[in-house]
């Protein structure tokens, strides 16, 4: 029984445009993704150990607070939400350029 696993050249692959298009493009998603999820979330801490401001009461006795922190479990919700998408694409994207790679092979 013979090795039959077809030899991949990474090397090559990583050499596309088409490759380097889609990790640039990727790499700026997941970046931006997890600079806006750690700011909002960063930012809970700070704005109640430093300020009054969400210490204030916004509807009855709810304070801005409990909000902002209902916010934060929409936010996560919505931003893997976002992700799950994007990578649905970026995957049909990595598809096409495994097949630009088989295609050129030679």
């Amino acid at each position: 029984m013979g090795n039959n696993k077809p030899v991949v050249d990474y090397e090559k692959i990583a050499k596309l445009q088409s490759f380097k298009t889609l990790t640039k493009k990727k790499n700026a998603f997941l970046w931006s993704l997890t600079v806006i999820f750690l700011g909002a979330y960063i930012v809970l801490p700070v704005l109640t150990s430093y300020t009054d401001l969400l210490h204030q009461k916004a509807i009855g006795n709810i304070t801005w607070v409990w909000i902002y922190s209902a916010a934060l479990f929409i936010m996560t919700w919505g931003l893997a939400h976002l992700y799950v998408s994007k990578a649905n694409k970026f995957d049909r994207e990595a598809a096409a350029v495994i097949r630009e790679y088989e295609g050129g092979k030679n």
